[in-house]
């Protein structure tokens, strides 16, 4: 069974920090990359960042660049994402996700939510 357990999320004031962290399990997970969404009440499903499947190198929507960090662990199998100076609009539902060629994986997510 392909599993994608996000964890991490919680409240935190603005400014502050949190580490997300997405234990995959049930496939080959270094042949595929590996992302974050994202999705707020009201708003569309947004891509904040992946690590690419051929060298992890790692990619950040202009929102979170400069504030989040995403990298992996193949030896546990998770991927992580960094949040530094967290905003209130930062807040939402963070889902990882798993692509390949022909398939693609969702978690169900962890909430991050975020006051002033």
């Amino acid at each position: 069974e392909v599993q994608l357990q996000a964890s991490g999320g919680g409240l935190v004031q603005a400014g502050g920090s949190l580490r997300l962290s997405c234990v995959a399990s049930g496939f080959t997970f270094d042949d595929y990359a590996m992302g974050w969404f994202r999705q707020a009440p009201g708003k569309e499903e947004e891509g904040i960042s992946c690590l690419r499947r051929i060298d992890r190198v790692p990619y950040y929507t202009d929102s979170v660049k400069g504030r989040f960090t995403v990298s992996s662990d193949n030896a546990k199998n998770t991927v992580y994402l960094q949040m530094n100076s967290l905003k209130s609009e930062d807040t939402a539902v963070y889902i990882c996700n798993a692509v390949a060629r022909i398939k693609k994986y969702w978690g169900q997510g962890t909430q991050v939510t975020v006051s002033s």
